[in-house]
C-alpha cells in the first residue's frame, strides 16, 4: 500500500475506532500502522473478546483476549453512533444496522421485537459489527472501460460474498461515470438506502460520488429508483444490494426507459444468481449485461468482468 493510501486508511480506522469504548480504543491503538490500514471491521460479541477483521480473517484485539465484551459496551457504541438518541434511528435499527456520519455502518444482532409480523425494533443487543468505511479512488479504473460497448454504458451487476468490496467499487464507478473519467460524463441517480455510498450529512455527500450525481438517502430502493427516474432524468441509476422483488420491478421499469443500471448482489460466482429466483427474473429479461466478479486472492481484491450470458452457461 502506498504511503498516501495507507495514511488515508489509518485515518478512517481512527474515525471508526472513536465509536469504541475507551478501554477497547486503547487496545486497537496497539495495532501496527499496516494492521490499521488493512482493518475492515471491529466485531464485538457479548461475553467474548473483541475482534478486528481484515481480508485474511478475524483476530483478537491486542491485549483484550481476557476482556469479554459487556452489554454496557454494546449499548455505549450505539449511544455514540446515534448521538445518544437511539430512538431517532429506530428505522435503521430495526433493519439491523445504523449508519454513522462518514458512512460507517454499525450492524447489530439481538432480540427482535415483532409487531404485525414485522421487526419494529431490536433490543438486548448481543453483537455489533462496525464496518470501517473507506474510499478507494481508482478501484474502478480497470473495470469501467470494460463496461462500455459501442459508446453505451452496459447495465452491470457487481458480485461478491458479503464484505467483498462491492460498495467500494460501486462508489468509485459512480464517481468516474459522473465526472466523465474515461468516458462522457453522465447524470447518475443513486439510491443510498443504508447511507454507505454517499454518506450524506445535512444534504451533502461525505464521500466522492461525482459532480453530476443526485442522491436519495435512506429511501427504500424500489421507491427511490422510481422517484429519481420520474424527477431527476438520470442516465444511470445505481443502488447497492438488490434483495427484494420490489427492487426487481423498479429495475425492470428503469431498464425499459433506457437507463443504464449499476447494482450489487451477494454471491460468490455468477452461477449463484441462476439459483436465485429474484435474479433469474432479471437475467431472463436481459436487465443486466455485464457482471463484475470480485475475487479475493492473497489478501487482495481482483476484478473480473464477464458478459452475463457467458458467466451463466
Amino acid at each position: 500500500m502506498r504511503a498516501p493510501e495507507e495514511a488515508y486508511a489509518v485515518e478512517r480506522f481512527e474515525q471508526a475506532a472513536a465509536l469504541l469504548p475507551h478501554e477497547l480504543r486503547e487496545g486497537v491503538q496497539r495495532l501496527s500502522t499496516a494492521e490499521k490500514a488493512r482493518a475492515e471491521e471491529f466485531r464485538l460479541r457479548a461475553g467474548r473478546p473483541p475482534m478486528v477483521a481484515d481480508p485474511t480473517g478475524e483476530r483478537t484485539v491486542p491485549g483484550c483476549g481476557q476482556c469479554p465484551i459487556t452489554a454496557a459496551d454494546l449499548t455505549g457504541v450505539l449511544e455514540v453512533a446515534s448521538q445518544a438518541s437511539t430512538h431517532t434511528v429506530l428505522d435503521r435499527v430495526k433493519s439491523g444496522f445504523v449508519t454513522v456520519r462518514g458512512g460507517y455502518r454499525v450492524g447489530l444482532c439481538g432480540s427482535a421485537v415483532m409487531k404485525d409480523g414485522e421487526v419494529c425494533n431490536v433490543k438486548q443487543i448481543s453483537s455489533l459489527a462496525i464496518r470501517i468505511a473507506r474510499e478507494v479512488p481508482g478501484a474502478g479504473a480497470e473495470v469501467l472501460p470494460q463496461l462500455w460497448e459501442a459508446g453505451t454504458l452496459q447495465s452491470t451487476l457487481l458480485l461478491s460474498p458479503p464484505g467483498g468490496g462491492k460498495t467500494t467499487l460501486l462508489r468509485d464507478l459512480i464517481r468516474r461515470i459522473s465526472d466523465g473519467v474515461g468516458g462522457p460524463p453522465l447524470r447518475v441517480g443513486v439510491v443510498d438506502e443504508r447511507g454507505e455510498l454517499a454518506a450524506m450529512y445535512n444534504g451533502v455527500p461525505m464521500t466522492q460520488v461525482g459532480i453530476r450525481t443526485d442522491v436519495m438517502d435512506g429511501c427504500p430502493k424500489a421507491a427511490g429508483l422510481m422517484m429519481l427516474l420520474r424527477g431527476m432524468n438520470p442516465q444511470v441509476l445505481a443502488a447497492d444490494e438488490i434483495t427484494v422483488p420490489e427492487d426487481v420491478e423498479a429495475l425492470e421499469q428503469a431498464a425499459g426507459c433506457g437507463v443504464a443500471l449499476l447494482c450489487s448482489a451477494h454471491g460468490g460466482t455468477p452461477d449463484d444468481l441462476r439459483r436465485r429466483p429474484l435474479y433469474r427474473r432479471l437475467l431472463a429479461g436481459g436487465v443486466f449485461r455485464r457482471a463484475v466478479l470480485i475475487e479475493l486472492r492473497g489478501g487482495r481484491r481482483n476484478y473480473r468482468v464477464v458478459p452475463l450470458e457467458e458467466g451463466l452457461r
